[in-house]
């Protein structure tokens, strides 16, 4: 795990989920033809690539690590923090109403949560 870029990845997706947080409360729903839209899920693709970069750089380091992880515990994290955003934005475009954006905010503040696990599973056993 890279730590540097898991803190910018959590700061991104405190952001993104900040911002879906005023979308709930002014009620508006997601709208890929508006700039509230574009904007967020434009920050939400950039998350996006960056828990791939995570994923690759965890898997990596888990090959040539010479300390005890548990793979597959670290693995599913990796794996399910890059597979939460896009089913997110999936339904929260599919939800027309003002809980769209509500459905965004859980998936981006779960990535947090992922990635503070994934830093506990790897330095587990140290």
């Amino acid at each position: 795990m890279i730590e540097i870029l898991a803190a910018v990845l959590t700061y991104v997706a405190f952001a993104a989920a900040v911002w879906a947080a005023v979308l709930v409360v002014v009620g508006k729903p997601i709208q890929l033809r508006e700039w509230h839209g574009l904007w967020l899920y434009g920050v939400v693709i950039l998350l996006e690539v960056g828990l791939l970069v995570q994923l690759v750089a965890g898997i990596v380091r888990l090959a040539t690590a010479d300390r005890q992880v548990d793979a597959l515990a670290y693995l599913g994290y990796l794996i399910t923090s890059l597979l939460v955003l896009p089913l997110a934005g999936f339904w929260a475009l599919a939800e027309r109403t003002r809980w769209g954006p509500a459905v965004m905010v859980v998936g981006c503040l779960t990535v947090p949560v992922l990635i503070l696990r994934l830093g506990q599973v790897w330095n587990a056993h140290v």
